[in-house]
């Protein structure tokens, strides 16, 4: 059924145009592929690199230890993949944070430009798409994997700032695409204006009325499914109001060392869009989703953690800087915290209209844009796979020892059937797509 025809079919049923996002993929109502299995890709940044003595373990294989950083994961050791051995190899203009950043899931040069970063050499934006767009683009080709949106970019303090350092994500040559790093924006953007108390209990009383008038067309599967999205979202309600009594506290433009401290409310921001993308996900509202925590150069204080220092300074420190390299492991712990709820969420919400959770469907990859930070190293970029949307053989930690990173993300093109032949820069796509099956 198109999507006209589904529209329709709805509101000849009496359902109201506020709940047609939370109805139309329901598989029970007839409007899910159930033939076609469904394919989602996460992929979730933080910057600044890692501790490796903290993250990669000290022998490879089935029999991988996690480290401290990965620790929060231990639950999901058996569905992870653990890489080393991955190097973002593409040279040209920018210093390598820019580069780190903006050809990191472009994997092709930036164009020549007037930003001026810590190198000789000023960049412009990336001169490709990203993966996650030309995934976006591949599955939006197809009616059966179309979705409303396609793809959508989360931001964590972000900041309202844009030039290389706060941009992964390209629609294509010169195109950055923003994340939205406000819950209420995305959600707005998600479920409507909403913008005030009264009307959104008005939508959940709408939907509630809805799905009572559609029970007995649906699946207990798809009643329970509904409960669980009214739930979230009255969360949400909730959550966002709260967020409303306290102004936000974004950084201001430009890289200088005397960057204002970031807003105070990172961690309930963080699990707020969590929260958002999994409900989007689960209502197939898009296939492709980027949680973007910060920025490269993210200066961000962690006072949650008892850190004092911004991340980026503390990043700058000497391995032999103990006490530095402690705060760093923390930061790192709590990324790694935050993708475990992510991976949570996503293993405890069945999957619509199949077997097994969403998790079972989804393929989240956590990654950076530099190797370690105090010597802005583009080797060895951290990269944790978690799920099994794509059908790697995951319970593995692999030291790969220098391939192009080009040739993962050919590697999730070919997964999902988009046999690419080269992905970004074509010389770094020689050898074709990692074999991770």
């Amino acid at each position: 059924m198109d999507a006209f025809n589904r529209r329709n079919f709805l509101l000849r049923l009496g359902v109201a145009p506020a709940a047609l996002p939370f109805l139309s993929g329901l598989p029970s109502l007839g409007f899910a592929d159930a033939s076609r299995r469904k394919q989602r890709l996460i992929i979730m940044f933080s910057p600044n690199g890692t501790v490796p003595w903290n993250f990669w373990p000290d022998a490879f294989g089935e029999d991988f230890q996690l480290k401290e950083i990965l620790q929060p994961l231990a639950a999901f050791r058996d569905r992870m993949l653990l890489i080393k051995g991955i190097h973002n190899k593409v040279q040209g203009d920018g210093d390598r944070h820019m580069r780190g950043m903006s050809c990191l899931l472009t994997g092709i040069e930036l164009f020549p430009g007037n930003i001026q970063g810590g190198s000789d050499t000023p960049a412009g934006w990336a001169s490709g798409i990203s993966i996650d767009q030309e995934l976006k683009n591949f599955f939006q080709a197809t009616p059966e994997t179309r979705t409303r949106f396609g793809s959508l970019e989360f931001g964590v303090g972000v900041t309202d700032r844009a030039d290389p350092w706060t941009r992964m994500s390209y629609a294509g040559p010169n195109q950055p695409i923003a994340p939205i790093d406000d819950p209420r924006e995305m959600f707005r953007k998600l479920y409507g204006n909403v913008q005030e108390r009264a009307l959104l209990k008005s939508l959940l009383d709408d939907v509630r009325s809805d799905l009572k008038s559609v029970s007995r067309k649906i699946s207990a599967e798809d009643r329970s499914m509904l409960e669980r999205h009214e739930t979230l979202v009255r969360q949400l309600e909730k959550d966002i109001d709260a967020a409303n009594q306290q102004k936000l506290r974004f950084e201001p433009p430009g890289i200088a060392d005397d960057i204002a401290d970031p807003n105070e409310l990172v961690p309930q921001l963080s699990r707020m869009q969590i929260d958002l993308l999994v409900n989007s996900l689960a209502n197939d509202m898009a296939r492709v989703a980027t949680l973007q925590f910060t920025k490269s150069v993210g200066q961000a204080r962690m006072r949650w953690l008892d850190i004092k220092d911004s991340h980026h300074t503390l990043s700058h420190k000497t391995d032999k800087e103990t006490e530095a390299q402690e705060d760093l492991t923390k930061i790192n712990k709590w990324f790694a915290g935050e993708l475990a709820y992510l991976a949570g969420r996503l293993a405890d919400t069945p999957e619509p209209g199949a077997k097994g959770s969403m998790l079972d469907h989804t393929t989240i990859i956590w990654t950076n844009e530099l190797g370690q930070g105090n010597n802005h190293t583009l080797n060895n970029i951290p990269m944790v796979i978690l799920g099994n949307g794509h059908g790697f053989k995951m319970g593995r930690a692999l030291d790969l020892k220098g391939v192009a990173h080009n040739r993962l993300w050919m590697a999730l093109a070919h997964a999902v059937g988009h046999r690419l032949d080269a992905f970004g820069n074509k010389a770094l796509s020689a050898g074709g797509p990692l074999a991770l099956s």
